[in-house]
């Protein structure tokens, strides 16, 4: 039977390090106040001009292309998870393969914000099952700081986001000891709006009113307006509260339905990588899920909350730093978005 592997796995995070009191200089808030409700020390912002979502992608993808022993040549397929892409259209998944000089190969970006680098994988999982592909690129990758508010009115949301990239290669094995077991999707809209970034879009708040306000005019003036951009209505959107009460319920959820599919239990695992979207939430779900320390990996601590690269550059510096060996049981899992929610349990 033909499974997915990783082959190879590579991060990038920029060098500019913003702790918790420099972004004091912008809003009322403290260090204490940001690590008692996120645990987040630290995060990293990408070069205003010379940083790209996609440049960060094309690094991170090297390394993981270079551990996977193939030249960017060989890949076949792309899929780029991001909710921050360099343009509206077209995605990132091309600009990385004009960047990285491959063949005309096929690019597919997933906009499924933090649970993005999960769906990404799970996508790729099934053309390398099927045999139509068999290198295939998954990159997840944000640079969150260019759409920011770094005021007062929006720290709940600002103090929370980093920038980076992580990216595996993935190819084909029949070694019945590696490669992914299963990964499993889900998504519920019912509560779309309680993290979101609304404008600009097309909606003219037919779903919700009073999430734009846009000109009045019989056709156009309906994308951006001098009103949004006054209101503030251009910035992401979060219930925080209401996030962390879902959040803490189907995390252990999707990850549990991983095990079990494959008759593992927690105490199985050799490594849950979550998606760090708040470091008290992977709290949560260990002590649900009673893990101890050495099976969960957490690094909200130093990166904040990537989005989309947050598991892929949790798993790669646990893989760097020794903590995931060949044979472990390792499960990501992630949730946000949507809201969206999604994990993968594979063996290394």
């Amino acid at each position: 039977m033909i499974r997915s592997k990783i082959a190879g796995i590579g991060m990038y995070v920029p060098e500019h390090i913003v702790t918790n009191n420099e972004l004091t200089q912008y809003m009322e808030t403290s260090d204490e106040w940001i690590q008692e409700r996120t645990g987040i020390k630290e995060r990293r912002y990408a070069h205003r001009t010379k940083e790209t979502t996609t440049t960060m992608g094309v690094e991170a993808s090297k390394i993981a292309i270079e551990r996977a022993g193939i030249t960017p040549q060989d890949i076949d397929f792309i899929v780029f998870a991001t909710l921050s892409p360099d343009y509206y259209f077209p995605g990132c998944g091309v600009l990385l393969q004009r960047a990285m000089q491959m063949k005309e190969v096929g690019a597919l970006d997933v906009r499924n914000q933090c649970s993005g680098f999960v769906y990404a994988l799970s996508v790729a999982d099934q053309f390398i099952k099927s045999g139509m592909y068999k290198n295939i690129l998954v990159v997840g990758a944000e640079k969150h700081s260019f759409g920011l508010d770094f005021s007062t009115r929006g720290r709940n949301v600002s103090v929370i986001f980093g920038d980076g990239a992580g990216a595996v290669v993935l190819q084909p094995t029949e070694d019945e000891n590696r490669g992914i077991l299963s990964t499993h999707l889900h998504s519920n809209g019912a509560d779309a709006e309680i993290l979101a970034m609304y404008n600009p879009g097309t909606h003219a708040n037919y779903w919700k009113e009073n999430l734009a306000t846009f000109n009045d005019g019989d056709i156009a003036d309906m994308f951006m307006s001098h009103a949004m951009i006054d209101n503030a209505e251009l910035f992401p959107n979060m219930d925080g509260p209401q996030v962390f009460k879902t959040a803490v319920v189907k995390f252990p959820e999707v990850i549990m339905e991983a095990l079990s599919k494959n008759n593992y239990t927690p105490a199985d695992l050799n490594l849950l990588i979550p998606h760090q979207a708040n470091l008290r939430i992977a709290q949560f779900v260990q002590q649900k899920l009673k893990l101890r320390d050495d099976q969960v990996y957490n690094n909200i601590q130093k990166y904040g909350n990537t989005t989309a690269a947050s598991v892929p550059i949790a798993l790669c510096e646990a893989y760097e730093m020794g903590k995931v060996k060949e044979g472990d049981l390792v499960c990501l899992a992630a949730f946000g978005s949507g809201f969206t929610w999604a994990s993968a349990l594979l063996k290394w």
